[in-house]
Order: C-alpha cells, then structure tokens, then sequence
C-alpha cells in the first residue's frame, strides 16, 4: 500500500556529509576527460568566441543544476536525475527516461575509449588508429577500422574488470578527484607563464568567424556542455548531508561555478599559448586542429617536455578510469530498469560476487556498436551531450509536478523563484538539444526508438513477469508530442539540414522557448494524482534498499 503520510519515506541514511564531502564530489565529476579536447573543438567551432559559449553553457547548467537542489533534497535516491520523472508521471515517463539514462551511461565509456585512442597517436605504433579527414571545410580525426579494433578491445578489457570487480580506480575517488582537478591547473599555470600571443584573438578568421551560430552550436558540439555535466552528484547525496538545505545548493552552484572557471582558463591558456603559426588560415582547419594531443602538443612546442609526459599519463589515468566506473554504472542502471521490469529479466544476472554480467556484456556490445556512426570525440561528444541533457530534461518537469500535486512534502531545500527558474530550465534543455543539430539529432532518435522497441517487446513477450509496473499514459500523454515536436524545430531551424530554414537563427530560438513552456505546463498539469506520487515513492524506496547504484564521474 502506499503512504499517504506528509513526509518523504524514511530512507535510513546517515546524515554525515558536509559541504566539503558534496562540492568535492560534483566537482570531481565536472573536471574530467572533456579538458583534454573541449578547449581545441570550441576552438575549431566557434573561435576565441568560444570563451562566449562557455559562459553560456555554464549558466545553462547552472540553471538546470539548481532544480535539481530540490528534487535530490526531497527524494535522496541514487540515480534520481532519471527517476524523478518516474515518480512523477508514472511508468511510460519512467522507462523513457531510464532508457535515456541508460543511453547516456552507455555511450561515456566509448568516448573515454575514444579519448585515449586520440592521445595516443603521440607514439608512432599508435598512428595508424586514426586518420585525417576535412568535412564542409573543418578538419576531423576518425578512428581507422585498426582504430575500431583497438577500441573494442579496450571496451573488452574496461568490461572485464568489472566483471572480476577489480575494481582499483573506482575505489579510489578521492585520489582521483585530487589528480583530475590537479592536472588542468597544473597545466594553467605552467603554459601561462610559457609565453602567450594576444594576437591570436584576431587570427583565423576573426574573434567569430562563424557567428551567433557558430557560438551556440559550439554550447553542445564541441564538449562545453558534456565537460560541466556531473553537478548532480551533490544531488544523489543529499539523504547523507548533514544540513541539505544549506550545503546542496551551495555545492551544486559551487561546483558549476570552479568548473566554468577553470574550463574558461583552459580555453584562454590553450588559444593564446598556440603559436601564431598555428592558428593562420581559418579557425576550423588550422594545423592546431590536426593536434592529437592539443595540450601535450602545445608543451612540446614550447619545450616544456616534462609537462607533456604528465598530460600523456593523464590521458590515460583519467580516462580509462572514467570509462571504467561508467561501464559499471551502465550495468547498474539497466540492473535497476529491470527491478522497475522495464527491461528484461536478464539484466538481473549477477554472478556469485553481485556483479550484473549480462548487463556488462550488453554495455560493451552497445560501447563497441558507437564506434562506427560516432568514429571521432566530437561526434559522440554531440550525442552523450543530447542524451544528458534529455534526460536533465525531466528534473523541471518533475519539480513542476511536485509543487502542484504535493506543495507540502517535506524539502530540505527549497528552489527560489522555481515558477521561473523551473521552466526556464526546461527551455534551457531543449535549446541546447536544438544547437546540437540535426546531424546528431536525428541519431538519437533512432536511439530512442530502439529503446521503445526494447520496452515494447520486454512487455509483449513478457521478459520480466516478475513485476508489472504502472503504464501511466494519461500522466505521459505530452511525451511523444514533446519528442517529436523537438524533432521538427530542430529540423526545420537553422540547425538542421534545409538550405533555407523556416526558423532562421533566433526564430529558432523563439520557437523552441514558446514550445517548451506548452510542454511545461501540459505536463505538469497532466502529472500522476498525489496518492500515486506518493505510493511511487514508497516503490522506489523500496527498490533502492535492494538495488545499489555506484556513482559516476565523467
């Protein structure tokens, strides 16, 4: 039966961490692989105006960030980024954000895959991986058929130790948080006082040489939005802070903001260390776009040799370890979609020591298949940053449903103006999957409908008769309108294929704020009643005291 009481269910977690413990683990996620390549790609798209679209994307996630302050103090679940919609618009809504969880999760080890690969071209045994191609007038490095084997074996070899759970790296956060944030500085301070070139501001074409569009396209294309993703982690502790209220916001806004900061003195370091030399011609094909290893290769033209073996190693150390714990988290997820019996019952195999093998095995199949449509860090870059933010999506919605349906649920922190900020979020989210683009938007749709394929045929066949959750699609019914609506205005604007749009830049822009808010307030006037809000709750609960949830840092 579910309760009906006025407070969340009682998790049993000890309230012990402090703001030190919450703003060390966003932060630890926030500062990982993406410093390795989103400086040179922002660079390639946008220009020096890149620093514009860092702060751009910083306040984006800033805003997305801060409504999850509330959720995760009112229902401290791991995870919760795609459960809150679970809990507030019942079973069709839940299995479609899951699967974006799981999809997101899923393709963050390849990327990592991808990342070493790149570095690693450093050593002649290692070139023949990737190679130099020139598309629409922009220079990109895809992996080889040599490169994909390779990948695949280095998948093979991140799902085999979770499979034995050695586990090494992802016991070791706290070493690896001090090691991942240590490097970028390390690498800012010793560049800058190596010499910079001020003009290089007006190189290349110009400060914009592709524009407003250049400059928002950049927000998702280049890793500026996938390098500041991980602030939820504050998020997922909240039942553990020892006052939530005041600490999870702070770390949260905390995190964001040493990210952004640190990630803009990355761009501004790496665009002005570059030697003039490298930045003539245009910002897209300039020889600094063919670097495989854009912060190594620019110690090395300096002479601070010393400096690139460090940034060599960190290639390594940090993706590899990255790639490893999210290997694990995506076994994990789909553990946790089966006990919701969204997936098969297979996906709750585990082997004499717990881990789940099927799911591990699926995950590296899937890790392996992204390869060959995503061959380079940038294009997957695209896809991961769409799915997040997809998935980001539903915590505004939720908040929404939560405020309407029950005001007086207990909250550990409170969203000011969350009338305004909640969705403002929500538009926040969508203009970020429209400057994605077309080219990878329409990908992810065909990821979506694989993941309702999956659903459907779990639920028709009956792969996991062990539980029947709750179809809701009176709570769901804006779903598929808000999906395939996205699809449309991407297509249709300035970001997606037609030669001459019918929403030039801008009318984008508008189209998709004036889209968002319909959505917004259809969904949470359409959201589960609150006795089934509650009984939802009370589920979850329930799942969590049996199902763990490592965390994630990217």
């Amino acid at each position: 039966m579910a309760t009906t009481t006025s407070t969340p269910p009682d998790t049993g977690l000890k309230r012990n961490v402090g703001f030190i413990g919450l703003i060390w683990a966003s932060t630890g996620s926030i500062i990982g692989s993406g410093w390795l390549f989103g400086s040179q790609a922002a660079l390639q798209t946008a220009g020096p105006a890149a620093i514009i679209s860092w702060l751009i994307g910083g306040v984006a996630i800033l805003v997305l960030a801060l409504t999850h302050a509330e959720l995760g103090g009112m229902f401290p679940i791991a995870g919760g980024t795609a459960r809150f919609p679970h809990i507030a618009f019942g079973g069709v809504a839940g299995a479609s954000f899951g699967w974006f969880s799981w999809l997101q999760a899923a393709t963050v080890a390849p990327i990592e895959v991808e990342a070493m690969l790149k570095y690693a071209q450093h050593w002649k045994w290692a070139q023949g991986w990737l190679h130099t191609v020139t598309v629409n007038g922009s220079t990109q490095q895809l992996l080889t058929g040599s490169g994909i084997a390779v990948a695949c074996v280095l998948m093979a070899v991140l799902t085999a130790i979770n499979l034995f759970s050695v586990r090494v790296l992802a016991n070791t956060n706290s070493a690896a948080t001090w090691w991942k944030v240590a490097i970028p500085l390390l690498v800012i301070i010793v560049l800058a006082f190596s010499g910079l070139h001020g003009s290089n501001f007006g190189a290349g074409g110009g400060f914009a040489p592709a524009g407003a569009q250049g400059v928002l396209a950049a927000v998702s294309t280049s890793g500026i939005i996938f390098s500041l993703l991980g602030f939820e982690q504050a998020d997922q502790l909240a039942g553990e802070s020892s006052n939530p209220k005041r600490d999870i916001p702070r770390a949260v806004i905390g995190s964001v903001i040493i990210g952004v900061v640190i990630y803009l003195l990355l761009q501004l370091v790496f665009l002005l260390a570059l030697r003039p030399a490298a930045v003539a011609g245009h910002w897209a094909s300039a020889d600094f776009t063919k670097f495989t290893g854009p912060f190594a290769d620019i110690a090395m033209a300096a002479g601070i040799t010393w400096l690139a073996v460090v940034i060599y190693i960190d290639a390594v150390i940090s993706p590899g370890g990255t790639g490893l714990i999210y290997v694990t988290a995506t076994s994990r997820v789909s553990y946790g979609l089966s006990r919701n019996g969204y997936f098969p019952k297979a996906f709750e195999w585990t082997t004499k020591s717990g881990v789940p093998w099927f799911g591990l095995i699926v995950a590296f199949v899937i890790g392996c298949a992204c390869f060959a449509p995503f061959p380079s860090w940038q294009s997957l870059v695209s896809l991961i940053t769409s799915a997040s933010v997809l998935m980001y999506a539903g915590a505004p919605l939720a908040l929404g449903a939560f405020r309407k349906r029950i005001p007086d649920i207990e909250r550990p922190y409170t969203l000011p103006a969350a009338s305004v900020l909640s969705p403002l979020a929500f538009i926040v989210a969508n203009l970020i999957i429209l400057w994605t683009g077309w080219t990878t938007d329409w990908k992810l749709g065909v990821a979506i409908l694989i993941g309702v394929v999956v659903i459907v045929l779990n639920r028709v066949f009956g792969g996991n008769k062990a539980v029947q959750p709750r179809w809701d699609w009176k709570a769901a019914q804006w779903l598929l309108p808000y999906l395939i609506g996205m699809g449309l205005i991407v297509f249709l604007s300035d970001f997606g294929p037609l030669k001459h749009p019918w929403f030039p830049l801008w009318w984008d822009i508008l189209v998709t704020a004036v889209f968002s808010v319909i959505i917004y307030y259809w969904a949470i006037n359409s959201a589960s009643s609150r006795e089934e809000i509650l009984r939802t709750a009370e589920d979850v609960r329930e799942v969590e005291e049996s199902n763990v949830v490592e965390p994630v840092m990217h």
